[in-house]
Formats: structure tokens, sequence, C-alpha cells
């Protein structure tokens, strides 16, 4: 949405986005991003028009910590939030992280609701409101923009939530979240609990009341637009509608609910600029491994396709007969870019520079060579090849570990299926060796342990094509059992056991980086 079409709306009637696509969607069973893989998708949710970065989690490792840096260190516009629990190590950790942010917030949250009380914190009430109290204090004396959610809140007594709540104002917090943690309330239900919070605590209506829902039950955006209705201004949602367990509210549908259907949620807007929606689920996609589901809401591909006859005739005729929404709208214009083999550096940036990508001289010289070679094997590269080779290559970036060299696989009916793998190690050195399977990928996972001294089973294992065609880049996932931890990869190449070997290697590499982290850590 641009600043004219903002211009004459209510602003005690717009809703703030908070993108916690980088906290709760990367605790998303087999998710796990790098440094350069985060600042990216950061960057991507900035140009989307977000208004709240939850960049992390700081105190739970290094890399989150340094994640949550780096995003409050290079994307401006936005506020960086950064995840703290209710205790000193927590808060102060998060905002060193979050320091360097042009708007830095810190949140920080605990349980209310007594099943967690009891069975998690071993706490009484009294213990949860000290706790609070001290925690959205040390926040405010470290920045001006405190968050204060009370996990759980919905299996919570009203009573005492409001209690809870309303200290945490006392003390400076400017936001408060009340959360759906477990995806159990109802919107019915959730709109009344807000209401009646509003009266037992008034000076709710001094700060911005926020709303986090998770989908156990389907109800994440109904529940979010309960809130909504019920006074809330911001709504805390994940791209693509990722998290933990079911997922979160998905940020593509809430904010094209504000957009189709201003009139009848009485006004409200959102600075969501909607044409930036296709790239962003198609870059966290790809980052994270997670598919888009064809008949997903806004952004599956199946969104705006017609198969029924009927349908087709009405579309053809008018739009309007079968779309709600206009395609373009979620920037999902087809776009004409596409690049081959004699195409230079120049044709190369400013393809990038159309799909958000600025690249210095350095990096666009690494990128032209992956792209020529890329070109040499596949002829022509579309929008969508440029964009999977530039996930790649911010996945690779962060990679100081092992590189694949060469693989090759032989086998065939009545064949063990075998095969060879070169491995080009940090120091330079190039380790060679063999493996056998059941098949293709086992053999090769084989023949990369045996070459590393790594030992991975797969649990989970996926091919998807980028684009359309025979000659279409592969993208292989692998999630994995790897030396007693699980570990996800992913790799594409126009070959997919190519692929599948980039995808199992990084998976190895990631799993000894986590290690070597643990280890530093409890040295420390």
């Amino acid at each position: 949405m641009t600043a004219d079409q903002t211009h004459d709306r209510d602003p005690a009637k717009r809703v703030k986005f908070f993108d916690t696509t980088l906290r709760d969607g990367e605790q998303s069973p087999g998710i796990h991003l790098n440094l350069r893989e985060k600042v990216e998708i950061a960057h991507q949710l900035s140009r989307l028009g977000v208004d709240v970065i939850e960049a992390g989690f700081p105190i739970t490792s290094p890399g989150d910590f340094e994640g949550v840096s780096a995003i409050a260190k290079e994307v401006g516009g936005v506020t960086v939030a950064a995840l703290a629990r209710a205790n000193e190590k927590d808060v102060t950790i998060a905002g060193e992280a979050v320091q360097a942010a042009e708007r830095p917030r810190i949140h920080t949250f605990i349980a209310t609701s007594d099943i967690h009380l009891k069975h998690k914190l071993k706490m009484d009430r009294a213990e949860v409101m000290a706790r609070a109290i001290d925690a959205v204090k040390l926040a405010r004396s470290i920045v001006e923009d405190v968050e204060f959610s009370c996990e759980d809140a919905t299996r919570s007594d009203r009573e005492y939530v409001a209690e809870v709540v309303g200290a945490a104002i006392a003390e400076g917090a400017t936001t408060i979240n009340i959360p759906d943690t477990v995806g159990y309330t109802m919107p019915d239900e959730f709109q009344s609990f807000l209401t009646e919070l509003y009266e037992r605590c008034p000076s709710l209506r001094d700060v911005t009341l926020s709303v986090h829902c998770h989908n156990d039950l389907g109800l994440a955006v109904a529940n979010s637009l309960a809130g909504l209705h019920a006074g809330a201004r911001q709504i805390e949602c994940c791209v693509n509608g990722i998290g933990e367990r079911a997922g979160n509210a998905s940020l593509e549908e809430m904010a094209m609910i504000l957009r189709t259907r201003a009139e009848d949620v009485n006004g409200l807007w959102s600075g969501v600029n909607t044409e930036e929606i296709t790239r962003a689920s198609r870059l966290v996609s790809r980052m994270t491994g997670y598919v888009i589901q064809p008949n997903k809401a806004v952004v599956g591909r199946n969104a705006f396709a017609h198969e029924a006859g009927i349908h087709q005739h009405g579309v053809l005729a008018n739009p309007l007969t079968y779309e709600i929404m206009d395609a373009t709208s979620v920037g999902l214009a087809k776009s004409e870019i596409v690049l081959g083999k004699h195409s230079g550096r120049h044709a190369l940036r400013n393809a990038l520079i159309e799909l958000g990508y600025e690249l210095d001289d350095e990096h666009l010289n690494h990128v032209f060579v992956r792209f020529k070679d890329l070109a040499d094997r596949k002829g022509e590269l579309s929008a969508l090849d440029l964009e999977a080779l530039m996930t790649d290559e911010v996945r690779a970036e962060s990679a100081d570990g092992p590189r694949l060299t060469d693989v090759t696989f032989s086998g065939g009916v009545g064949a063990e299926p075998s095969a060879t793998v070169a491995i080009t190690m940090p120091d330079g050195e190039v380790a060679r060796a063999e493996g056998t399977g059941d098949g293709p990928v086992d053999a090769i996972m084989m023949a990369i342990d045996a070459a590393l001294g790594s030992s991975g089973r797969l649990l989970e294992y996926s091919v998807h094509a980028v684009t359309s065609g025979k000659d279409a880049l592969g993208e292989a996932r692998v999630v994995c059992d790897i030396d007693g931890g699980r570990q996800t990869g992913i790799g594409v190449s126009p070959d997919v056991l190519e692929a599948s070997a980039i995808a199992y290697l990084r998976a190895v590499a990631a799993r000894r980086q986590e290690q070597d982290e643990r280890v530093a850590a409890e040295g420390v």
C-alpha cells in the first residue's frame, strides 16, 4: 500500500503487523536458517512493509544472538524485536542483541495459566507477578519500546491476567500481547476475553493491544480478526502461516482480509505492501524448505487457478465472477525476465535488482560464475530460476564448511547402487570416498559419511521442481538424524541427485557447526 493510499486513513484504525517468521516460524520442526538467510528474509519483510520484525530469541544460542544483532544492524525502517523470558539474563542479552536497531524492542514474556505455573514454572501467582514486574522494569531501562506477553493467556484466569497486565503497563510496557499459545480459544470467546480485559484494566487503552494466535484448531486467522474487532491494533503472524506445531496466523491472509474486506472490518488498514506478498512467500518457502500447499489461501499455486469449465468461462468474461482478489495485488504478475548463457553481468545485475537483490561487485562476480554455469547446463533462466539461484547462494554464503566438488552415481536394474563423491574441505584438501546403499540417495549419503566420518539416517526426503519443464531446477530437502541430532539441509541443481548430495552435505556441516557452538558455549 502506497503512502498516497494511506494518507487519508484514520490512524486509530491502523493495524500493526508484527512478523515472527524468524522467531516462532523458525521454531517449526526441521527449520534451521543461517545468518545470511535470516538477514535476507528480514530485508524482504522490510520491503513487505511489516511494522515489527521479531528477529529471534537471543539467549537460546550464539547463532540466534548473531542473527538478531545482524538484522538490527542491517535492516532499517522497521522495529526489530528480540524475545526474552522474564528474567534478568534473558532481558539483558535481548537488549544487547537489538541495541544497534533504529527502533529496538524487547519482548519479554511469562506464563499466566495455572497449568503452566504448576507444571512448568513451579511458581505461584505472586512469584509470576514479581517476575513480570522486574522483567518489564529492566527492559524499560534498556529500551523505550517494551512488549509484554502473558503466555497461555487464553487458558488463564481473566482477573489474574488483568492484574499482571496492569502491573506491566505501570512499569512501562508499551505493547501488551495476549497469546492464544496453544490455539485453544474460539473467536467469540477470544473477543469476549479481550473486551473484559479492557474493562478490568482501563490502562490497557493507553498502550497497544496485540494478539498472537496459533492454528492448532485452524482458527488462528479467525481469532486474530476477532482480536482486532475487540480493539487490538497489532497482530502477530508468520509468512505462509508457519510456526510451532500447526503454525501461526498467516500474514498474507490477514493482510488481504484487511485489503479485500476493508469496509466490513470497520475501516481497519495496514501499511503492508501486498504486492510483495508472493515474493516473500516464495523466499520463506525456499529458505525454510517448507513447501506451500497448493490450495493455500492467497499464495498457493491454485489460489488463482480455475479448473472447472464454468469457472474458466466466467473468469474470461470478467475475473470478478470467481476471483475476489486481483492476482497482481499480491505480486503475482508474470515476470518477463529471461536470461541465457550469452547474458552479461549488467543484464544479470538489472534482473536481480528487479527481483529485490542488490549485490556489490564482489558478490555479483561470484553469483555470475554460478549463473553462467547454470545457464550452460539449462539454457534459459527465468525469474523463478534466478530466485532459486539467489536463495541457494544466500544459503551457501554462510557455509564455511565442506563443499561438494563432484558426485557420480552408478546403478540400474539388478545392480547395487553406488556413488562416489569428492568434497573440498575448508583447508583446501579434497576428501574422496565411495558408498553403496539401497538407492541412489542412500548411496550418496553413505559416500559423504565415509568422506567426513559422519553418521546420518534419513528421516524425510523431498524433491520438487522450481519451474516447469524437463530442464527445471530441482530443489532437494532432507531431514536427517546426524550424530544423534536432527538436522535439515536444502540443495538446488538441475540434477536432482546432485541437489540431494548438496542438501545432505549441508545438513552434516550444519550439525557440526551446531556441535561446535555448543562446545564453545559450554566452555564459556
